[in-house]
């Protein structure tokens, strides 16, 4: 027998060499060899069988980790941790554009977020609209109407192969509290929209991607405007930008026409805030304001050190610390804005000197309400032993006290204070306070002051208006003097608690002008009142 023949029959009776043994036998086995070979082939046919079986199985696991994802991302937004909540929000976008949808896709909800994924392929794509199943908020109730939706137009596949496929994943989040700037902005209903294309970066479309946001309040252009997330480094807050996008408003719905994919939203814009060009006017006007009064404060006080005017009465003593105040708070305010582009070390020393020097201001404006309030109410029984001292220790000495404090144990409440446009650009940055009861406790502090010099100012009228009949032109002439001195040491900057609605930006200019300006005013009243002295003291004389 040939031996290659004889070789087939001897694989023929010996069993495959992958086949198990049977029964423990080691001996050959007629056919065996064929029956282990038959078992392979059903065996690899019931594999096939299990895994076409499990097919549904495989994505169901995977949509239970993702909305286990969408569960630690809403807790997390709950919480408020931000820096954590993107990294959730990122792994949740990765999970989705490797997920396998079928045709009618998949959709994810919680409380706080909806998420869609969508298999498209470029050649059979004409458009897709898709609405939230979370309701919208009205009036404190949930409105099964209110749903906000997006539209995707054909062109979101253009410049793609006819058969490329893509993933297109939307991610609806009814929390701002990622989404926040350095402004604080709110956004209308806390809902925002995002949409993108796996391993495709979509813009300037021709045809806008349509996003429909829908409320119960009245908006128009001057108060809401469409707007999308640029995210900004690590360790920094991202902003929002109206860049490539449209804002048309109808009854009810606000509709965004953008020509990119991102995160979208509705800015709501305070009404209190000013316009771009309301907020260049004012800070120009400062600007010149505070450098007049500056050059005049300093004027005015070495012209009373070249002709060595050594002023021996407290009143010209108190008006010459006030000068010094204002003068002090006039500098401190021009620094502030160029200080605030350095460091923030630098921007908090600015900060702490214009605090500083507006708490010495306005105690020296309580000084002169108080020193008036001796001459011309009290009179009699005035001496107060070393009185300029202890002036001096209440209104310089306290205010630096209390500022030093700060900036030893709470120095992050001095730093960057943004005044904010309508539009949310082209804001100003100075260095002021940080803290709202910071700036609270200032506003308290300098109501009291003015309520004081106010009181003070109503009990002078009232003894001019009884020594008017006695001597008509000296009182006359004593209302005008007392008048304008306590006006321009003080009541003025009560315009500064008429700042609401239809005052406020009336109230603005009237309060820019009239204070950047006081040091000019001071300077002319003081320059006629020794003028005034001097002449009397000459007629007296001869």
């Amino acid at each position: 027998m040939p031996q290659d023949l004889r070789g087939r029959q001897l694989r023929w009776l010996w069993p495959h060499p992958q086949c198990p043994r049977l029964w423990g036998c080691d001996r050959p086995c007629v056919g065996l060899g064929a029956f282990c070979r038959i078992a392979e082939m059903l065996t690899l046919l019931l594999t096939a069988f299990v895994l076409c079986l499990a097919e549904p199985v495989l994505p169901s696991q995977g949509t239970e980790y993702i909305q286990s994802c969408m569960h630690n991302l809403t807790e997390g937004l709950k919480r408020g941790s931000s820096r954590h909540n993107w990294a959730r929000l990122t792994e949740l976008e990765q999970l989705l554009a490797h997920s396998t949808p079928g045709k009618e896709g998949y959709s994810f909800k919680t409380n706080m977020l909806e998420a869609f994924v969508f298999s498209i392929t470029a050649g059979s794509f004409r458009g897709l609209n898709l609405s939230s199943s979370m309701p919208v908020r009205s009036k404190g109730q949930v409105s099964a109407q209110l749903r906000d939706s997006i539209s995707f137009p054909v062109e979101l596949m253009e410049g793609m192969k006819a058969q490329e496929k893509q993933k297109l994943i939307c991610i609806c989040i009814r929390s701002a509290g990622m989404f926040l700037d350095e402004h604080n902005s709110s956004v209308l209903n806390n809902h925002i929209l995002g949409a993108f294309l796996h391993n495709r970066r979509v813009g300037r479309l021709r045809r806008p991607v349509e996003i429909h946001f829908r409320h119960d309040k009245e908006l128009d252009s001057s108060n809401a405007t469409c707007v999308f997330w640029q995210p900004a480094g690590t360790g920094s807050a991202g902003n929002w930008s109206r860049e490539g996008c449209e804002t048309q408003h109808q009854k009810g719905i606000v509709r965004c026409l953008c020509n990119h994919l991102t995160y979208f939203a509705v800015l709501l814009i305070q009404a209190h805030d000013l316009s771009e060009s309301e907020l260049q006017s004012l800070t120009y006007i400062s600007t010149v304001g505070c450098s007049i009064s500056a050059a005049a404060a300093l004027c005015t006080l070495l012209l009373c050190c070249v002709f060595r005017c050594r002023p021996r009465d407290d009143t010209t003593r108190i008006h010459m610390n006030l000068l010094a105040a204002l003068l002090l708070l006039n500098v401190s305010f021009l620094l502030s804005e160029p200080l605030a582009a350095g460091t923030t070390g630098g921007c908090q020393a600015a900060a702490a000197l214009l605090h500083g020097s507006l708490l010495c201001a306005l105690g020296w404006m309580g000084a002169e309400g108080f020193h008036l309030y001796l001459l011309l109410i009290k009179v009699y029984n005035i001496y107060v032993r070393h009185y300029l001292l202890k002036l001096c220790l209440c209104t310089w000495g306290l205010p630096t006290l209390a500022v030093v404090a700060v900036l030893i144990f709470k120095r992050e409440i001095y730093g960057h204070h943004i005044i904010s446009t309508a539009d949310g650009y082209k804001n100003v940055t100075m260095c002021w306070l940080t803290s709202p009861s910071a700036h609270y406790v200032t506003l308290c502090y300098a109501g009291l002051i003015l309520l004081f010099n106010v009181l003070v100012l109503v009990a002078v009228v009232a003894v001019l208006r009884r020594t008017r009949q006695q001597q008509q032109q000296r009182a006359r002439k004593d209302w005008m003097t007392v008048l304008g001195l306590t006006c321009l040491l003080g009541t003025t900057w009560g315009t500064a608690f008429c700042a609401f609605g239809v005052l406020l930006v009336p109230q603005l200019y009237l309060f820019t002008v009239l204070n950047s300006l006081q040091g000019v005013f001071l300077c002319f009243w003081y320059l006629s009142t020794h003028r005034s002295k001097r002449s009397s003291h000459c007629s007296t004389s001869r």
